[in-house]
């Protein structure tokens, strides 16, 4: 069965510094693109951040560069968010994709997979 599990998501004050883990079962993502997404209640999904296939391109939001980085251990089978300085508005459910074909740095949406997502939540 080919899958991936988000976690790590939290509820934490202005400022927190959780880190989302995204992992793979079933295939390996270490030839995929991989992207953070989220949705904030009432919004649409918003693109958060990207590591390209082969050669780890990384890509940000505006909304979040420098503020979050995104890595991947294709040994363990997972890419990893780590998040900082967080701030309310950053609060949302988190998924990740995965596809093994590119639109950019990020995976074309069309036919990727995606987890089931993982929730932050920031206090002010």
């Amino acid at each position: 069965q080919l899958q991936l599990v988000e976690s790590g998501g939290a509820s934490v004050q202005s400022g927190g510094s959780p880190t989302l883990s995204c992992v793979a079962s079933g295939f390996n993502l270490d030839t995929y693109s991989i992207g953070w997404f989220r949705q904030a209640p009432g919004k649409g999904r918003e693109g958060v951040s990207c590591i390209s296939g082969r050669d780890s391109i990384t890509y940000y939001a505006a909304s979040v560069e420098g503020r979050f980085t995104i890595s991947r251990d294709n040994g363990k089978n997972a890419v990893y968010l780590q998040m900082t300085s967080l701030k309310p508005e950053d609060t949302g459910r988190y998924y990740c994709a995965a596809n093994a074909k590119g639109a950019g740095t990020c995976p074309q949406l069309v036919r990727a997979y995606w987890g089931q997502g993982t929730q932050v939540t920031v206090s002010s």
